[in-house]
C-alpha cells in the first residue's frame, strides 16, 4: 500500500493503518531501534510505542515523507528509552556514535530553544546535501542509524580506515560549516 493511502487510513482513524505501517516500515524501525537498544523486550516496546505515537500524531499532520516521519519517531523513542533504561549501563555502539558527533553539535544551554534546534537541523541538512552520495550515506548510517563501522564497511565495500577517515573528515567539515552559519558549539 502506498504512503498516501496509509496516511488516509490514519485520518479515517482506521486501525488497519497501524498494521499497514508495521508491514511496510516495521523492519526499518526495528533496525533503527535495535541499533540503539540492547534488549529485545525494550525494542518491542519501543516499536509498539512508535505505532501509538504515529497514530496520535497523524490527525494533526500529513507528513510528506512518511518513511522519514515514522523512522524519526522510532529513533527518538528509542533514544528516550535508552536514556531511561541505561542510567549506569551503556550501549557501546550508540554511545560511541553520539560521542563522535558530540564535538560537532553539542552546544550551550541556548540550543534548548526550539528555534535554535530547527536552525541547527537546517544547517546540518544543508551540509549533508553538499556532500557526495557515498559520504552522506556513510554519515547517515553512522549517526542516524547507529551502524557500526564494521557494518558500514560490509554494506559499502569500503575499508575500515576509509570509513573512519571519511567520518573524521566529515565531522571536521560539519564543525566548520556550523561555525560558518553562526552556530555556537
Amino acid at each position: 500500500m502506498d504512503d498516501k493511502r496509509i496516511i488516509d487510513l490514519y485520518w479515517a482513524r482506521d486501525e488497519a493503518a497501524i498494521r499497514e505501517t508495521s508491514f511496510k516500515y516495521g523492519r526499518l524501525c526495528a533496525y533503527i531501534v535495535k541499533n540503539i537498544l540492547a534488549s529485545h523486550e525494550d525494542c518491542e516496546e519501543c516499536l509498539n510505542d512508535t505505532y501509538l505515537a504515529v497514530w496520535n500524531a497523524i490527525p494533526e499532520q500529513r507528513p510528506s515523507r512518511f518513511s522519514a516521519f515514522v523512522s524519526k519517531i522510532a529513533r527518538n523513542l528509542a533514544l528516550k528509552k535508552y536514556e531511561y533504561v541505561t542510567a549506569a549501563k551503556r550501549n557501546p555502539k550508540a554511545v560511541l556514535s553520539l560521542e563522535e558527533l558530540g564535538d560537532c553539535v553539542s552546544g550551550t544551554e541556548s540550543v534548548e530553544s526550539e528555534l535554535e534546534n530547527r536552525r541547527i537541523e537546517s544547517a546540518i541538512e544543508d551540509f549533508l546535501w553538499q556532500q557526495s552520495d557515498e559520504k552522506r550515506n556513510v554519515f547517515i548510517r553512522r549517526y542516524w542509524y547507529f551502524d557500526s563501522v564494521e557494518s558500514i564497511c560490509k554494506n559499502t565495500g569500503f575499508s575500515q580506515s576509509k570509513v573512519k577517515s571519511m567520518l573524521f573528515e566529515m565531522r571536521r567539515k560539519l564543525k566548520e560549516h556550523l561555525k560558518g552559519e553562526g552556530i555556537d558549539l
